[in-house]
């Protein structure tokens, strides 16, 4: 009997260990670290690690390079959430509408950039970005139309880093949203068929209230991976330029890694920590009306 309530832990024991091991761990050690002055020197001798109290967190809030990069987080955010839940649902929407060996091949297309490595795909969009040598501008230029600066321009460079950004995105998303249309029951299609709704009409008024979980579960899961915004940006423009591309994740990067401020490196991911927290618990409180009903 005993055996028996204890087996349920047994299979939970592994990944809470690696939950807490690469999860909970490092934050405690991270939020224990944002309190002192720790800096390469402080590895090699621990004597050199001093309590700095709550400056770290002060010269945040002074540093307008930090605020910089959290309006940039905030950009960046704002244009790619809508956009990668939107375009993912829609076209999941139309690749649902066909068990055709052709959508299935398509269903593969779309998921391929979620799968391929990220240098990769930035080395080739650079390549089309590129002003001199680029696909885009030899595009434009059979126009008429000038070389344009993708990448250097600090306005056009947020656009230009978003746009792969969301490209890139959209793959994971559409296969949540067609596996969420599989068990969207058929006879309620079929019904509304019946009474003579139109497929817009069904889509919208069955469909879509049918997939508010996935929906859900989407809009949360993308605004996190925006506010951690890190690879696109670092791979193209390294944040630039004059910083016009640095999320919150680059700029603790350079912090802790380039500059080895490791304390204010550390007291920034906690805010960055406490700010996704933050967020994902309104989400939470919002849609919890939703589900009691």
């Amino acid at each position: 009997m005993r055996t028996a309530k204890l087996t349920p832990y047994a299979f939970v024991t592994p990944a809470m260990v690696l939950l807490i091991a690469f999860g909970v761990l490092p934050l405690i050690v991270a939020l224990a670290v944002s309190f002192t002055d720790m800096d390469i020197s402080g590895l090699a001798n621990w004597s050199n690690v001093e309590f700095a109290g709550l400056d770290n967190y002060e010269r945040l809030v002074a540093d307008l390079d930090f605020w910089q990069a959290f309006g940039n987080t905030v950009f960046f955010a704002v244009i790619g959430v809508p956009t990668v839940v939107l375009v993912s649902l829609g076209v999941a929407l139309l690749l649902a509408r066909s068990e055709a060996r052709f959508y299935r091949a398509l269903r593969s297309f779309y998921f391929i950039p979620a799968i391929t490595g990220i240098v990769a795909i930035s080395l080739v969009w650079g390549y089309l970005y590129n002003t001199q040598f680029g696909l885009f501008n030899w595009l434009l230029s059979l126009v008429g139309v000038p070389p344009v600066q993708w990448l250097s321009d600090p306005l056009l460079a947020k656009f230009s880093v978003a746009f792969v950004a969301i490209w890139r995105g959209t793959g994971l998303n559409i296969i949540i949203f067609l596996a969420a249309l599989q068990g969207v029951p058929k006879e309620y299609t079929e019904a509304a068929a019946l009474d003579g709704a139109g497929s817009w009409r069904t889509t919208r008024s069955i469909v879509i209230p049918l997939l508010r979980f996935a929906i859900f579960f989407v809009t949360v899961t993308t605004i996190i991976a925006w506010l951690q915004f890190f690879d696109e940006p670092f791979v193209l423009t390294d944040g630039g330029p004059l910083g016009a591309t640095t999320s919150m994740s680059i700029f603790l990067y350079k912090e802790g890694f380039r500059l080895n401020q490791f304390g204010y490196a550390s007291a920034g991911s906690v805010v960055l920590f406490v700010i996704i927290a933050l967020v994902t618990v309104l989400q939470l409180r919002l849609r919890r009306p939703d589900v009691e009903y």
